[in-house]
């Protein structure tokens, strides 16, 4: 298995820049091939980073006829033949926030199309002459339509052969995602590698690095200095260049907020009518970070331009987290504006300097400090844009992919993956997994390895996927193996030795139980938590004394969610959660689909500290002489998220920022009745995420589109209650990473 990581970090990288493709500028590149070394057997690699969605982007295509691979308006993967579309991947991919890489295979007979090195595309039939003699295009169609909007490098054609993803890429072994890696085979005769790389003119942004000279035509970009600069440093790899660095970088978010006009020009352009926002793809929370902002006509005395917290609705007009630079020469928090600095104009380049460690704010204007505007915010802050009244503004944000106007502040940093602070969790599947299986009725063992990584669970939660009604069942190493509690039913612990027979290094082990975890030919999903300070799980048992007391844990810190369960053998009860978006005096039930509500008995109206947690009086948390096991879970940055949104109740739901690509999602509504809804990447592979199982029912699996894993969150793709109600509704979340976004490619 390839490691990238350390050659890339120290700056020895082979992908140096992206080029920007703006559709309103019509961008494209054009070349007329020669004779191919054959016209039906070829191969397309590409790392392309989305910003327009939901329209024709046509990746590569020929003409005439119009054969081609690209996203079609409802995001999908087609191929199409002469404009008939004759292969279409289920899988959707509408996350604009990192990279994917897409390679498209023909071997004579066949076409395949794969993302991350896991096929979405096939065809079999005619194989279309796309590798002719005649003049073929990159993100347009025949250089008059269906321009693409975003970002593209490491381009290879080879023309004669039909190769893997592996020949262009590896998983890293430190990280666990796919990443670039050097091609090393030959090109055939119309063969090509666009590295993007020489910015000496336009023209040379075209050449090609096989040694063919197979040099494309370069139509539309611009090398001028300013918002349109097309040559980027933003790409799928991190490390430091001396300068801003090279990694995936921020650009405005087209998930969440709101516009009159885009995100447009890789997500760096966004017009704006009275009292929309929009914020970047990056949070943070530590560390110094410096961005710009220009303007285009018209332009209005209600530009603001700062930060706000990622789960701010109302960016800066109503916000009490979003700190802002006004144009007419305000400072605006709350909805309100105090004298601060100059007004600026269409003339003039903002800077914007976030000292997350310092916890202060200060602007510039033509490199002009304005002076520190806040200090004492303390968090994870998103950089925002927004206008609070009539008329439209155009803002034009650099987060630092293309030059500065001017040189940044002593120690601040550009915004992009490199600049991150490396996470105590680099591979999420070091803690958590999600297994699926098979059931066969005898005894076996299972194992929890992704790419190679493994870990012995401390936690592990089992649920049948088959139509017919089968609890679900959690098994913990405190409690000991062939002992399970469902999360569906208030009943005690169950003791089966058949079930559950062994927490091993590699995962688990069952026995021969047929009614729970192994019935024959059921399909499985078997959700895993390794207990460590580190992941932030601390599985603690005790016993109840009947009156308020004290449990210890192990933490370090607050836990952000504690699910408790009676586990006496012949007593039952319900489920308890306290979590850190409901108040502290309420509780919520695991078991029910009840709201949460208040209960000053269940967790005696007090917070959990960093060494203990508190219950009161009620028997599903503390009757006397009784046994209880609690899960306790801490937000670790990068790897887990406890939160909270609010509903808007239409298709185009919520998004929802956690730092990292999630494995896991759980989701309940607390402000009237809902289930608790799990979703999963290894059931749901790609986007949307659509295979559904609730944690307080034995419901078999269904398939409803529910929601879009992200390389930075998740965003809702569906109406309904257990999802994303009437508007106004408030949901708590518990989610676990794949990886951080630091590393994540986009899915």
């Amino acid at each position: 298995m390839l490691s990238l990581l350390g050659s890339i970090r120290g700056g020895s990288s082979f992908i140096t820049n992206s080029l920007r493709f703006r559709s309103s500028a019509s961008a494209y590149l054009s070349r007329t091939f020669i004779t191919p070394t054959s016209n039906t057997t070829w191969t397309w690699s590409g790392w392309v980073k989305r910003g327009g969605l939901g329209v024709w982007n046509s990746i590569f295509s020929s003409a005439p006829g119009g054969n081609a691979f690209a996203f079609s308006p409802t995001n999908n993967l087609i191929f199409a033949l002469g404009n008939v579309e004759v292969a279409t991947s289920t899988a959707v991919f509408r996350d604009p926030s990192a990279y994917y890489h897409l390679v498209v295979r023909s071997n004579g007979t066949n076409i395949k199309g794969f993302v991350n090195n896991l096929e979405v595309l096939s065809y079999t039939g005619t194989i279309p002459a796309i590798n002719s003699a005649a003049t073929h295009y990159i993100f347009s169609n025949r250089g008059i339509d269906n321009f693409v909007d975003g970002y593209l490098t490491e381009v290879h054609f080879i023309d004669g052969q039909a190769l893997t993803p592996a020949s262009f890429g590896a998983i890293d072994s430190s990280t666990g995602v796919w990443a670039p890696r050097p091609y090393s085979g030959t090109y055939g005769a119309n063969g090509f590698y666009l590295k993007f790389a020489n910015t000496s003119s336009v023209a040379a942004l075209g050449n090609d690095s096989s040694g063919n000279n197979n040099t494309w035509t370069v139509n539309n970009v611009s090398l001028t200095a300013g918002a349109t600069y097309d040559s980027m440093i933003d790409v799928p790899v991190n490390y430091s260049d001396g300068g801003n660095g090279r990694g995936n970088y921020a650009v405005l978010n087209p998930l969440l907020g709101s516009s009159s006009t885009g995100p447009l020009d890789g997500n760096l352009s966004v017009g704006f009518n009275a009292n929309m926002g929009r914020k970047a793809t990056i949070a943070v929370s530590s560390g110094k970070w410096y961005w710009e902002c220009n303007f285009v006509t018209p332009f209005l005395d209600s530009v603001i331009v700062g930060v706000c917290r990622p789960a701010d609705v109302d960016v800066f007009t109503l916000s009490a987290t979003g700190y802002g630079y006004l144009s007419v020469g305000l400072k605006a928090n709350s909805g309100s504006g105090v004298a601060y600095g100059a007004a600026f104009g269409l003339a003039d380049t903002i800077g914007i300097a976030f000292n997350a460690d310092a916890g202060t704010i200060e602007f510039y204007k033509n490199n002009v400090s304005q002076g520190v505007a806040y200090t004492g915010l303390s968090g994870e802050f998103v950089p925002a844009f927004c206008t609070n009244a009539s008329g439209s503004t155009n803002f034009r944000p650099n987060f630092g992919q293309r030059p500065f106007a001017y040189t940044p502040p002593a120690g601040f940093r550009a915004l992009n993956t490199n600049n991150l602070p490396t996470p105590s969790i680099v591979n999420g599947a070091n803690f958590m997994a999600a297994t699926t299986y098979t059931g066969n009725a005898a005894a076996r063992s299972l194992s929890n390895a992704v790419n190679s990584v493994s870990f012995q669970p401390d936690l592990v939660w089992i649920k049948s996927r088959t139509p017919g009604a089968t609890n679900h069942a959690l098994f913990d190493s405190v409690r000991g193996t062939g002992k399970y509690l469902s999360s569906s039913t208030t009943s005690a612990e169950t003791t089966d030795a058949s079930t559950l027979t062994a927490f091993n290094g590699d995962g688990f082990s069952l026995g021969t139980d047929t009614t729970i975890v192994n019935a024959n030919a059921n399909s499985y999903i078997a959700w895993q938590w390794r207990e460590s300070i580190t992941a932030g799980l601390d599985v603690v048992s005790y016993a109840g004394t009947g009156v308020d007391r004290t449990v210890a844990h192990n933490l370090g810190v607050a836990p952000a969610m504690i699910i408790v369960k009676r586990s006496q053998t012949g007593a039952t009860s319900n489920w308890q959660v306290r979590h850190t978006s409901i108040p502290v005096a309420n509780s919520i039930q695991l078991n029910l689909p009840n709201q949460a509500a208040a209960a000053t008995t269940v967790w005696a109206s007090t917070a959990p500290t960093s060494s203990v947690f508190t219950v009161g009086t009620s028997a599903d948390v503390n009757a006397s002489g009784v046994s209880y096991v609690a899960y306790c879970f801490a937000e670790i940055a990068g790897f887990s998220r406890f939160g909270s949104y609010t509903a808007n109740g239409l298709p185009d739901g919520p998004f929802v920022f956690c730092g990292f690509r999630p494995r896991f999602v759980m989701i309940k509504r607390t402000n009237t009745t809902g289930n608790w809804a799990l979703i999963d990447s290894s059931r749901s592979l790609f986007n949307a995420a659509s295979d559904n199982l609730y944690a307080n029912l034995g419901d078999f699996e269904t398939s409803i589109v529910r929601l879009d894993a992200l390389s930075n969150g998740f965003k809702l793709r569906t109406t309904g209650g257990d999802f994303n109600g009437a508007s106004g509704d408030t949901y708590i979340f518990a989610a676990f990473a794949e990886n951080p976004s630091k590393y994540a490619l986009a899915r």
